[in-house]
Order: C-alpha cells, then structure tokens, then sequence
C-alpha cells in the first residue's frame, strides 16, 4: 500500500525550510541595481591646506596643479620672490647660452614664461669675485711682465669697488630704463629687464681670463669685442621688446652704457 507524505505539515519540523514563493511573472523580470561605487584615491585630505585628499575618479588633476592668479604676497615676504627662483639648471644653461648670441634679439621670448633673477645674481656675484680675483693677478703680471724686481700687494680695494660697481648697474640701469619706457608709453617688465640685463654680463666673466695676458693692445682689442657683443644683445633685444615704438635713441643709450661698463672694467681692474 502506497502512502502520500506529501500532505503533512513540516512547519514544526526542526530544521524545515519554507518553501519558495513565486510571486509572479513580475518578480522574474524585476533588474537588480547594485548601490553605486564611489571609487576614491589616497590620502585623504582632512581638509584646508594640509595636503592633497581623497578625489573622485571624476576629479581632474589639474585642480590641484593650478596655481593662484597672483602669488605677490608683500614686498617682505620671502614666498613672493620664490616664483623668480624656479629655474633648473638646463633652463639657465640655455640662457646663458643665448646671451652670446648678440643679434637674435629673441631673448625676451625665451624668459616671457619664467623670467628669473637666480641667473642675473649668480652672474653678478661671480663676476664681482673674478674682477676681484683676477683683476690683482693681471695687475701682478703687468708689473712683473716690466720689472721684475717690482714688489706688488694684493689690492683689497677691488673687492669694494666691484661690488659698488657690479651690483649698482645690474639693478639701476635697467630701473632706469623701466621708468623711462613707461614715461615714452611703452610696455616694459622690470623682472625681464632685470633678468636681460643681468645675463648680459656673463660674456664679461669668460673675458677676464683672456685679459690675463700681459699685453696692453691685445687686452683692449679684447674688452672692446666682448663689450660690442655684450652692447649689441642689450641693443637687440631692447629693440624686439619695444617693437612698433620710436626708441632708436633708448636703445642706443642701452648700447654706449654696456661699452661704458665694459671700458670701466679694463681701466680700473686691468690697466
């Protein structure tokens, strides 16, 4: 005899597990949603200017290179000067390198995204050390190239005048010039002038070797070459920047005071 299980309850059952319920056609087709994802990176910011924090994938990057519009924070404060000193090494290596091309006149090309003041300081202090320097020693072997029995002395002096000299061009000349193109009404940069001008003395560094040699004529065919080189780049580029404007007699005012440094540099340290 066949029995039927089928019918009895199973509810109270230890371990029973009630059956499925269908609920319908409606339940099949119902699509599930995963919650979406909020993908994020590290470190986590904790908020203000502590650092970088967490970003949506959505997030640019850029957001957090920009820089702000203006970064002058007072003329004492040391974070508004910073922007003048981010320059690597090949960035002045190539401007150096364009300061001995007197005629390109593209200098201010060149600079108008980063002018810096790191290279124009760096030039005049070492310039003010090799004057110094080897201003005394040409004058050792001047004296010594006419009498050898001549006792000679290591002149201090140079080291001061130099400095005087050096510095007080590098920053007044193209002051000057600044306010002398804002009073003709044309566009001038301070930063650039200063950093144009201040490029413009590393010629003067690789000549003081060469006027080592103890020979009058040959040294000022020397100071006026390096001095026409140096001359014709100010000229050059001063000429290119103030373009469209009538500034023949700025430009060849620029040119006669970089021939007068020039001259003053082979009379008073190698004479």
């Amino acid at each position: 005899m066949e029995e039927s299980y089928t019918g009895l309850p199973t509810s109270h059952l230890l371990g029973s597990v009630p059956a499925a319920v269908d609920e319908g056609k409606n339940a099949a087709n119902t699509s599930y949603e995963a919650p979406s994802a909020n993908m994020q990176t590290f470190p986590p910011n904790n908020g203000g200017d502590r650092g970088r924090g967490y970003q949506t994938l959505s997030s640019t990057a850029e957001t957090f290179e920009q820089q702000p519009a203006s970064s002058w924070r007072g003329v004492f404060s040391i974070s508004s000067y910073t922007q003048y000193f981010n320059v690597d090494t090949d960035v002045v290596l190539n401007r150096l390198m364009s300061s001995l091309s007197p005629i390109d006149g593209n200098f201010f090309s060149k600079i108008d995204a980063n002018p810096d003041l790191y290279g124009p300081i760096w030039i005049s202090t070492t310039l003010i050390f090799v004057l110094a320097s080897l201003g005394n020693v040409a004058t050792y072997l001047m004296e010594k190239h006419t009498d050898k029995s001549t006792s000679w002395t290591f002149d201090v002096s140079y080291i001061n005048v130099a400095t005087f000299a050096i510095y007080g061009y590098a920053i007044m000349v193209p002051l000057g010039f600044y306010f002398l193109l804002h009073y003709l009404g044309s566009s001038a940069s301070l930063i650039r002038f200063w950093c144009m001008w201040g490029y413009s003395l590393f010629i003067f560094i690789l000549s003081t070797f060469l006027l080592l040699i103890p020979v009058e004529i040959l040294r000022w065919i020397i100071i006026v070459a390096v001095g026409a080189a140096s001359a014709c780049f100010v000229g050059s580029n001063l000429r290119s920047h103030a373009d469209g404007t009538d500034l023949t007699m700025t430009v060849i005012a620029a040119f006669f005071l970089q021939m007068a440094l020039a001259v003053f540099i082979k009379v008073w340290f190698f004479s």
